[in-house]
C-alpha cells in the first residue's frame, strides 16, 4: 500500500492532517485536468472542491489498492459528466463533452491530458470545413443529426460518418502530436 493510499484510509477516518496532505499532493493535478476541459476557472475551482468534498465525505468509495491520483481524476471526470448532463444547453458544455469523448477513443497518459487539450484547437482546425462545421453544430448547437444533415445537404446515415470520421482524425492528429512531442 502506497503512501497516499495510506493517507487516504487515514483522512476517510477523519484525520484531517492526512486529507490536507493529500490535497497539497493532488490540487493541482485535479485543478488542472478541471481547467483544460472547462472555459470558466471559477467553474474548474468548484467541481476541484467537489472533488475533494466527495472524498473526504467518503461518497466516493476508494476500494481498491489503485493510485489516489487517477482515482481523483476518474472523479473528476464523472462530475465532469454530470455537469454535462445538468447544464446541455450551456456553451461550455460542447467543448467538455468532445473532450470526454477523445478521451474514450484516445485516453492519454495521465500526465498528456494538458497537452492533448492543447493541441485539440490546433487538430480542429486541421480538418476539413465540413468536418468541422458538422462538429460545431453538434456540440455548440446542440443539433441532433438529422438537423445537421439538414443545414449540411446530406442524410442523416452521412452526417453520422462524418462525425464518426472527424473524430478519427482529431484522435489522429493529437496522438500524433503527442508522440511526436509536438508543441503548438
Amino acid at each position: 500500500m502506497s503512501d497516499d493510499d495510506r493517507l487516504l484510509l487515514s483522512a476517510q477516518r477523519g484525520d484531517r492532517a492526512a486529507f490536507e496532505t493529500i490535497i497539497k499532493r493532488h490540487q493541482g493535478a485535479v485543478y488542472g485536468y478541471l481547467r483544460s476541459r472547462l472555459l470558466e476557472p471559477a467553474d474548474a475551482e468548484d467541481l476541484c472542491q467537489e472533488v475533494f468534498l466527495r472524498c473526504y465525505t467518503a461518497q466516493a468509495r476508494f476500494d481498491s489498492p489503485v493510485m489516489v491520483r487517477p482515482w481523483l481524476i476518474g472523479i473528476a471526470r464523472n462530475l465532469l459528466r454530470e455537469r454535462v448532463r445538468r447544464l446541455k444547453r450551456r456553451r461550455e458544455v460542447a467543448w467538455t463533452e468532445l473532450c470526454l469523448e477523445l478521451e474514450l477513443l484516445m485516453p492519454p497518459a495521465e500526465d498528456q491530458h494538458d497537452s492533448a487539450v492543447e493541441h485539440l484547437p490546433a487538430c480542429l482546425d486541421s480538418l476539413g470545413p465540413t468536418a468541422r462545421e458538422a462538429l460545431d453544430l453538434h456540440y455548440r448547437a446542440c443539433l441532433r443529426l438529422s438537423a445537421i444533415g439538414d443545414k449540411l445537404h446530406r442524410t442523416e446515415g452521412a452526417v453520422k460518418l462524418l462525425m464518426f470520421r472527424a473524430r478519427q482524425a482529431l484522435r489522429h492528429c493529437l496522438d500524433g502530436k503527442l508522440k511526436n512531442g509536438v508543441v503548438s
